[in-house]
């Protein structure tokens, strides 16, 4: 029986026969797992835990369709029959706990990101218009190669089916090939796939008619499309919804998204950040389903599930995509269905390690939930065979991790953090603009924790005589890090501060401010943000070839967009070099040369940290003792959660 609080969540849906035990979908997306462009091992453990997690659909990344599909060097392929056997042990994996699969079956057309050799792709698409993000030209298609890319699209089908995969969607959405012929700026065609919106849909007509017709009448079809492409130049809402109602008599469900891989702005909501409000798609949800007598799926952004069974409650959608929540969290459908959805690990869709790994041409996974994309190796957690006394020092991400895991394995676990609060660098993360989701991680780890049975003591430093106290087997050192000052030039009395003291509120600032950014994360925008949102005139000099360049990309462009729109000056190239009274000296890193900046008040500092490591002096040589996270080298949230987990699974 599902929770009350959960009832539209919760009921069952059937398409063609099939049914869905929940509303929850995994929509397809990218995970850069594969191995010769094949389903493995890797992929089917990583879905295996979203279906035991009790996921109600699992949509399974884009199988290309034809040799010329392959956007990436790591996508699936559905062109030969080498295909199936991972497929049907995929489809039995994903049954075998009640979940239907489809998987997506696509061509990009001239989106193309990469190819395997590092040669340039010859890219097709409706006509010979360029992508702009990729800068690629593509060629356009004629008749005989229309007709080879359709046969594919109804050979991979066959594929998919004889594997027994439940159905496909059909990717008309983020500009791909489907939107290139649909979308009338795109399409220049002068034959019988151009002119009026009938002659635009003749492709995904074709496409399926043969997917219909190499599978059978209990095959379910569906399309994603994106409900308005966000772009200038890309597919509007009144575009996108004449096409979906003309289309829906030959479909079982429609499933909408937004933005296009085409443009910067646009490829922002193919995986939207923490910027972008949560359930931000439901006014169109609301608008598409209005228009439609079958199933909507919506996706954009639902990562809790009330946002969900409030869209599904409101008739803004039939289905919720909700991946990355469930990359985060496998768990959650299980969770909210027995009333313990205050357990669930929230998405705080930072986009660090799901998508921010595929852009890296690397395996996804999560910051927070690192077994995520690792589940060979921590899909099942072993209990200790000895228990042991653990010490954890610091409740930053790190140690709350390590003790989590340590104690959900058996041990006795105690954390000590020395200020009033848990969270380390995390309380920080989320007082800058549009990060206040970053806050989430540390509620998660507190939960877990809570879950696990750890003890933890605040307002608390570790040091030798406690440790001699307490008598541990073990202590974790996960105490952190500081701002680090570089050395520089300084003469006059210019004002210098350092991140952590402006987001602290410590010191009253200048006016004219510089803020020097050598990491290029998202410390210096958002400093930057934060102060001319204050009133203060800011220039942002970076220490990269732009701002945001260590950033997952989606994060980059949205941020970029932000500070443009604020009027923020940006320098790149820039290292610090010096400053006097009102004037900061900085040093092209390419040119060597300097550039000033006058007449500024404050000079601020986001120039990386610096270890806090005292503690392991302390103990050398007369504790058993581990370092993790930033006190062992200062990095991210994700480096500290990860090696908590791979701590805590050693002892």
């Amino acid at each position: 029986m599902s929770h009350p609080a959960f009832a539209h969540l919760f009921e069952p849906l059937s398409l063609r026969g099939k049914h869905l035990k929940n509303r929850i979908m995994s929509s397809g997306h990218d995970t850069s797992m594969p191995t010769d462009n094949l389903v493995n091992a890797q992929l089917i453990a990583y879905h295996r835990a979203r279906a035991e997690g009790g996921v109600g659909l699992i949509v399974l990344q884009v199988a290309g369709v034809h040799d010329s599909a392959r956007y990436t060097s790591h996508v699936l392929m559905a062109t030969d029959d080498s295909c199936i056997e991972g497929y049907r042990e995929l489809a039995q994996t994903c049954h075998a706990h009640g979940t239907v699969v489809l998987s997506q079956i696509f061509h990009p057309g001239r989106e193309i990101m990469e190819s395997a050799d590092g040669l340039l792709a010859v890219a097709y698409s409706a006509s010979g218009v360029p992508n702009e993000r990729f800068r690629v030209m593509p060629r356009a298609l004629d008749q005989p190669m229309i007709d080879e890319i359709v046969a594919g699209y109804g050979a991979a089908a066959r594929r998919l089916h004889q594997a027994g995969i439940d159905g496909v969607e059909v990717v008309a959405s983020h500009g791909y090939l489907p939107a290139q012929f649909l979308n009338p700026r795109v399409n220049r065609r002068a034959d019988g796939y151009n002119g009026e919106l009938d002659q635009r849909l003749r492709f995904l007509r074709e496409i399926i008619a043969v997917v219909r017709a190499e599978t059978d009448e209990h095959f379910i079809i569906g399309l994603r499309i994106s409900a308005d492409e966000r772009d200038p130049e890309g597919l509007t809402e009144d575009e996108s919804l004449s096409a979906v109602q003309s289309l829906q008599s030959q479909l079982d469900y429609v499933h909408i998204v937004a933005g296009t891989s085409a443009s910067h702005g646009g490829a922002i909501h193919i995986v939207p950040p923490m910027a972008i409000a949560p359930a931000y798609l439901a006014a169109e949800g609301a608008t598409f389903k209005a228009s439609l007598s079958i199933p909507l799926f919506v996706t954009g952004r639902i990562n809790q599930p009330q946002e969900a069974e409030l869209m599904l409650a409101r008739g803004q959608a039939d289905v919720c995509g909700m991946t990355r929540a469930l990359i985060c969290d496998p768990q959650m459908p299980n969770k909210t269905h027995t009333g313990r959805a205050e357990d669930v690990r929230a998405c705080i869709a930072c986009n660090q390690a799901c998508i921010g790994h595929f852009h890296k041409g690397l395996p996804i996974s999560c910051i927070q939930h690192p077994e995520t994309g690792r589940e060979l190796q921590f899909g099942h957690l072993q209990r200790a065979s000895q228990r042991k006394r653990i010490l954890v020092a610091g409740g930053g991400p790190a140690g709350m991790k390590a003790a989590a895991v340590a104690a959900e394995r058996g041990h006795d676990v105690t954390l000590y953090e020395a200020s009033a609060q848990l969270g380390g660098q995390v309380l920080l993360a989320q007082l800058l603009p549009r990060r206040s989701e970053f806050g989430g991680a540390s509620t998660n780890l507190q939960r877990e924790m809570e879950l696990a049975g750890v003890q933890v003591v605040r307002n608390t430093r570790v040091d030798r005589a406690l440790v001699e106290q307490e008598q541990p087997d073990l202590v974790i050192i996960a105490t952190g890090a500081e701002p680090y000052w570089p050395a520089f030039e300084r003469g006059g009395e210019l004002q210098v501060v350092d991140a952590w003291q402006v987001l602290r509120d410590e010191v009253p600032l200048g006016r004219s401010v510089v803020v020097v950014d050598w990491r290029c994360d998202w410390i210096g925008p958002g400093i930057a943000e934060r102060l001319v949102r204050a009133g203060h005139v800011v220039q942002l000099a970076v220490n990269g070839t732009h701002c945001g360049e260590n950033l997952p990309l989606y994060v980059r462009d949205q941020l970029a967009g932000e500070l443009h729109r604020l009027g923020i000056p940006i320098i790149p190239y820039a290292r610090l070099y010096g400053c006097d009274d009102s004037t900061v000296y900085l040093q092209h890193t390419a040119s060597g040369e300097p550039m000033l900046l006058e007449n500024i008040d404050t000079l601020v500092l986001c120039q990386g940290h610096q270890p806090v490591d005292t503690l392991g002096t302390e103990l050398e040589g007369w504790v058993a003792f581990r370092r993790i996270g930033d006190c062992l080298a200062p990095r991210t949230a994700e480096e500290a959660i990860y090696e908590g987990l791979k701590v805590a699974w050693e002892i």
